[in-house]
């Protein structure tokens, strides 16, 4: 195997070092010439670009309307000459575009000029931060000017935000919303957008003589998702931020501390299905709960403009919404799920790190919390404090199980503690290293987490990013080899604390991780190679984490032609890989050998190949006991499995007209594992054991339930989507997404899943729309649905009238396993939900 690997490097290797770099072209625009250098081409930037543009100080207000009739626009500066980064490659655009800028004590005055054809242009009623697939304008605010983090504000023709931060090495998050005003027109000979932004929603470092790092930018969907933008891209450098200009001039900022309330309350009335105690679960019954209401506030004072404090009571927006259903079934590891609470948005770049050691939906359901951010001179940081109720929280279906009460009496009613702690400091150009630092406990439980990171620009073209952290544990750990200790005492600890399991051991464990990547980029190629891992006890409590007792071993090249964005094909890119992991006694846990090819065509379509072949390898230890002379271990009959497993899939997007967009995936896997965990009780155990122990318990009703049987199979996965917008404040997708494995053994399907998602949003004004939801899964014949109407005017103001239902038909009672061939409600909740926004500056 070893051999293996490293033939396959060297094959790797042979064709990165072989591939020539094509010619670069030179720019249409004479002011923007690169050299003709092949090994390291520059572009000679225009001095108007190369140096700060200073930005015009106004006295006169303009009036937000979208409309550039305001007298301020004569005088505000002027940003022009822009160049198409893509698809073509810093050449002319398609049309001309303008962009200005100006500002007054308080606020920053921002409007563009977009000249187009007027029938063409793509612009809908959209819902904020949904403009991003239309047409559309741009600016990034290095509000630091420490090409680092910037705030991306987006505007579509009409004017709709999309706002958010782009983190160097991680890319844009638009989650973040800040409180601004824009408005947009369309007009003969094109559109126009003004928009208006108050300092005090922005952070930045305040001074005379400060300068921010700028750009901006115009997307036109329907030439090929053209982006025409103010400062070229040489693709031959790594990064983006670095590649933005300057602004100054900003010297008569008026700063201000800023203190914003944003008080709610929801009214919500709701039942569930209860099972019925002391009749075990042969029966249940549905319960109509009382109103409730729910009060919360958040709070936020800026301290300084770059130093702000956030605090919270009851800080949750779970009904507004849900997530996306997936599938759970065949799932070895946890799935990952984005936040979308405001509280935990605001400053989340700076809890940011490869390992995830800090994911803030561990804190499920919080009743205060609180969090400092804020940048002074070269040094971030960040302190997060939390209360969570949710592990505590027992519902009444725990509370009332007779069998359940004595092991949770200990923990009910008790909350979680958070602690995270985080600090960066920039060196250099685009360098920085940094510590964190997470604490959570609950009763017998407690974990803390502590090491550093960094990131580094070695030269233009490569960059490179470590993390390594260790980790002290108290709690329950489930040991594979551990056997029942002689102790009474320890005995009995262990029964009472890791909820009657002999084989979980109560006691201390250090763990540790680590991670690091080196990024190579050049225009047409380049390569990326990372390896980490995590050690069998390393937990991170307030962090996410798949795997442990594992390391990982990943490279992969870039080879791509050069774009020619008026061919059938603009860009073909071919992507290897080979890939390992191993665990922390040296076996092996998989192998992978991928190629990928991505091709770019007319009309925003888009298609991607992609095949491989994959060693995997599982231990009995990993999903139970392991095997020893006095007892049986997790699998049936061998304790150990591998196979070699071969898999093809391709996709297909494309963005037919203005109305209609469309993508579809397909792709199938030989070997794939069943790890024998069923389906559900729609797809129980499918294994030879399972089946075996089905025919015995026939005849004994006492017959043993076996182990675990993993065997290989056939998997077959399909999914596709259509997004309509028949009329503009309309919009309708369509989703489904189907994964299906049969075992060879037994030649017996593991599990069917279907998934189906229908999304509806009307928008009858910018701030006011209904939407309707429904997602139907087939392993549980179980149907979520959600319809809202919602008036949301500007980021913390809101008010919602909703109605979130979930029901089985002809699916499986959750108490009794049994068929309920009828229609069987699980839950619903009609809610009313209020939010208004104070805002005081001092």
């Amino acid at each position: 195997m070893k051999k293996f690997y490293a033939f396959l490097v060297i094959i790797f290797f042979a064709i990165y070092t072989n591939a020539q770099p094509t010619n670069t072209n030179v720019s249409n625009d004479s002011n923007n010439k690169k050299t003709t250098s092949d090994k390291n081409p520059k572009l000679i930037l225009p001095p108007e670009k190369a140096n700060p543009v200073k930005i015009t100080k106004i006295s006169t207000l303009p009036v937000i309307d979208g409309k550039l009739d305001d007298e301020i626009w004569k005088t505000a500066t002027v940003f022009k000459d822009f160049i198409q980064t893509g698809p073509g490659d810093n050449v002319e655009p398609s049309k001309p575009t303008e962009a200005y800028l100006a500002y007054d004590e308080k606020n920053l005055y921002i409007a563009f000029k977009c000249w187009d054809e007027r029938d063409k242009i793509r612009a809908t009623l959209a819902k904020r931060d949904e403009v991003l697939g239309e047409d559309n304008v741009r600016v990034w605010l290095d509000t630091y000017n420490d090409q680092r983090r910037a705030y991306v504000l987006g505007f579509n023709p009409l004017g709709i935000q999309q706002d958010g931060i782009f983190t160097e090495g991680q890319g844009p998050d638009f989650s973040v919303d800040i409180v601004m005003e824009s408005k947009g027109v369309i007009e003969d000979w094109g559109w126009s957008v003004e928009v208006k932004i108050p300092f005090k929603s922005l952070r930045y470092s305040a001074g005379k003589g400060k300068f921010w790092g700028f750009n901006v930018a115009r997307n036109i969907d329907r030439l090929n998702d053209e982006f025409d933008s103010w400062m070229p891209d040489d693709r031959n450098i790594s990064g983006f931020l670095i590649k933005h200009g300057k602004i100054g001039g900003l010297d008569e900022i008026k700063t201000e501390r800023t203190l914003e309330i944003t008080p709610s309350v929801t009214i919500s009335e709701s039942g569930r299905r209860l099972a019925v105690y002391p009749n075990t679960f042969d029966s249940d019954r549905f319960v109509n709960q009382s109103i409730k209401q729910d009060i919360g506030v958040t709070l936020k004072y800026t301290i300084t403009p770059n130093i702000t404090l956030d605090a919270a009571y009851n800080p949750d927006f779970a009904e507004i919404e849900a997530d996306a259903p997936v599938v759970t079934a065949n799932q070895r590891f946890p799935i990952f799920f984005q936040e979308k609470r405001p509280f935990f948005l605001e400053g989340s770049e700076i809890f940011g790190s490869p390992l995830q050691v800090f994911y803030s939906r561990t804190i499920v359901d919080p009743d205060l919390a609180a969090k400092l951010t804020g940048k002074i001179g070269k040094t971030s940081f960040g302190f997060l404090a939390a209360s969570d109720n949710a592990p505590g929280n027992y519902d009444e279906d725990e509370r009332n199980n007779p069998n359940l009460r004595p092991r949770i009496s200990e923990f009910l009613d008790k909350n979680a503690l958070f602690g995270v702690l985080r600090l960066k400091r920039d060196f250099g150009k685009e360098n920085n290293v940094g510590f964190f630092g997470t604490y959570r406990s609950f009763p017998e439980q407690h974990n803390i987490l502590g090491g550093f990171d960094g990131r580094f620009k070695l030269n233009p073209n490569t960059t490179s990013q470590f993390q390594v952290v260790g980790t002290n544990s108290r709690r329950c750990f489930f040991d594979a080899t551990f056997e029942p200790t002689l102790n009474p005492f320890q005995a009995r600890r262990n029964r009472e604390i890791c909820d009657n399991n002999q084989y979980r051991n109560y006691r201390t464990g250090n763990g540790f991780g680590y991670t690091w990547n080196l990024d190579y980029t050049e225009k047409n190629r380049g390569f990326y190679l990372e390896t980490s891992g995590r050690t069998r006890d390393y937990r991170a409590d307030a962090g996410f984490t798949r795997r442990t007792n594992t390391n990982s071993i990943f490279l992969a090249g870039r080879l791509s032609t050069e774009p020619k964005p008026k061919s059938k094909i603009i860009r073909i890119d071919w992507r290897p890989a080979v890939s390992t992991k191993y665990d922390w006694q040296g076996r092996s846990q998989d192998v992978g050998l991928s190629s990928n090819f991505n091709f770019s065509f007319q009309h925003n379509t888009f298609a991607n190949f992609q095949t491989g072949v994959f060693f995997e390898r599982i231990f009995e230890e990993e999903f139970g006991l392991k095997r020893s002379p006095t007892r049986n271990g997790a699998f049936f009959g061998e304790g150990e499995r591998s196979t070699w497993q071969q898999y093809v899939s391709g996709s297909i997007n494309s963005q037919i007209n203005k109305k209609v967009a469309v993508g579809l995936f397909i792709g199938t896997i030989n070997n794939a594992f069943d790890f024998d965990f069923g389906g559900g009780y729609r797809f129980p155990r499918r294994s030879p054991a399972y089946l075996a122990y089905l025919n015995e318990r026939l005849i004994n009703p006492n017959a043993v339930v076996p182990p675990l049987d993993p065997g290989p199979g056939r998997q077959f996965d399909l999914g596709f989507e259509v997004e309509l917008k028949p009329i503009d404040p309309l919009r309708v997708s369509l989703e489904y997404n189907k994964n299906t494995l049969k075992r060879y053994d037994t030649s017996q399907t593991a599990f069917d899943s279907n998934i189906v998602t229908l999304r509806s949003t009307y928008q009858f004004t910018r701030f006011l729309f209904t939407r309707l939801r429904a997602d139907y899964n087939s392993l549980s014949s179980n149907v979520s649905g959600q319809f809202l109407v919602g008036y949301n005017p500007s980021p913390g103001t809101a008010f919602y009238v909703g109605y979130n239902d979930n029901f089985n038909y002809n699916g499986f009672n959750p108490y009794s396993g049994q068929l309920e061939p009828r229609f069987e409600r699980n839950n619903r909740t009609f809610f009313i939900r209020a939010s208004y926004l104070f805002r005081k500056s001092f």
